[in-house]
């Protein structure tokens, strides 16, 4: 996958070096190449060309949702009484881009948060979203899947109460876009949030959908870029490195899917037998031991809801696994000199020595979130990788 991106980013990096927004002749071929790219990053989430809109990455396209959101309330988004829409919903363990972004809002005013809990599993509970649900509701903000346990939420039935209620609906869903399918009709989302590092594509390069019928404005003044939507001269070969990336996400889905869910049952299967005690963090697949399983999966609500029907609701190359009585900072240290990458909670929060509030939010204790680490697997992962680490943990354990 990464060749094709690279292949394709080339180009423009080289010869083709038009600015896409100006009226000359080698404007047309940057031009034509962004146009297209937003056709392939459209066509990954079943949306149209016209309402994907390119920027710098998940954290900006957060971002402007959020305040996006609050900049309708300038025109159409006010309640019965004519007040202006300012109550935002969210969960307890999205990414910082989002729960950042909202603390600000609120220390400028601008914004009233609910942050809503999570179940061990971290499912977010449909009927605690609708509870929370007000007439002065202009947003609903919750990630299609968590970055550090993998948790997959039910976003179709949470857009359909957000609608309900008049208020719009975001997700990040930068952990699931092109992971996992997504269909932005199906699921009912007004706004998704995607970065094109997660799928192979070029670091600082992402993108929000924002459904046709949404207002929505610039949060970021300037040109005329993006349909006046997002000022800025465009990343060229960043976003024709987005659209091969998403060109290859799509026809690589299936079996990536079905191959890093195998080998992420096998890690999980592995280090249990290794440590009794051990623990899994966030869904536990179907068919890999026993385990608590929430009020949603009893209820059947993970297979018929949210991101299609999937065998089960944890994305595939997630595996977070709590250790008692060891020191997740340790064993990574020891894994690294076995030549074994891991991480302890999310990349961006990585310097940070708090412990991680996802795994506080489905309630570990302080002493089983710093002991807890988390695997990422992708398509280069092999077998011989997975029993590489498994043994190393041994080792390392004993």
């Amino acid at each position: 996958m990464r060749g094709e991106v690279l292949e394709a980013m080339l180009p423009y990096l080289t010869e083709h070096y038009g600015n896409p927004s100006a009226t000359y002749g080698l404007a047309s071929e940057a031009a034509n190449a962004i146009a297209i790219a937003r056709e392939q990053a459209a066509d990954l989430i079943g949306a149209k060309p016209h309402e994907i809109f390119f920027t710098s990455g998940g954290t900006e396209a957060d971002n402007w949702a959020l305040r996006g959101a609050l900049l309708l309330v300038e025109t159409s988004m006010r309640t019965a009484e004519g007040k202006s829409k300012r109550h935002i919903i969210s969960s307890r363990i999205e990414h910082q881009a989002i729960l950042r972004c909202l603390k600000r809002l609120e220390e400028e005013g601008l914004a009233e948060v609910t942050l809503l809990p999570v179940d061990r599993e971290g499912l977010v509970s449909p009927a605690d979203l609708k509870d929370a649900l007000r007439p002065d509701t202009i947003l609903v903000s919750i990630m299609a899947a968590n970055n550090e346990i993998g948790s997959m939420e039910p976003l179709a039935k949470l857009a359909d109460l957000t609608h309900e209620a008049g208020a719009l609906f975001h997700t990040d869903a930068v952990q699931a876009f092109g992971q996992i399918p997504l269909d932005v009709k199906k699921l009912g989302v007004d706004l998704l949030s995607a970065s094109a590092h997660k799928i192979y594509g070029p670091k600082g390069t992402g993108m929000l959908y924002v459904r046709e019928t949404i207002p929505f404005r610039s949060m970021i003044q300037g040109g005329a870029q993006e349909k006046n939507r997002r000022a800025g001269t465009e990343n060229v070969p960043g976003i024709v490195g987005f659209g091969a990336a998403c060109v290859c996400a799509k026809k690589t889905l299936p079996d990536r899917m079905r191959r890093e869910g195998a080998l992420r049952n096998l890690l999980i299967k592995r280090a249990e037998e290794i440590y009794p005690a051990a623990r899994l963090n966030g869904p536990r697949p179907k068919g890999v031991g026993l385990a608590h399983r929430s009020s949603l999966l009893e209820q059947g609500t993970r297979d018929e809801e949210g991101p299609g029907k999937m065998p089960d609701w944890r994305l595939p190359g997630n595996v977070n696994i709590c250790f008692p009585g060891k020191s997740a900072e340790l064993l990574l240290i020891m894994l690294e000199a076995e030549g074994i990458l891991a991480s302890a909670g999310s990349a961006c929060a990585s310097g940070s020595l708090d412990p991680s509030h996802v795994l506080s939010a489905i309630g570990l204790s302080e002493d089983d979130n710093r002991a807890s680490l988390r695997f990422s697997l992708g398509e280069e992962t092999s077998r011989e990788e997975i029993e590489k680490t498994a043994d190393a943990l041994e080792r390392i354990l004993k």
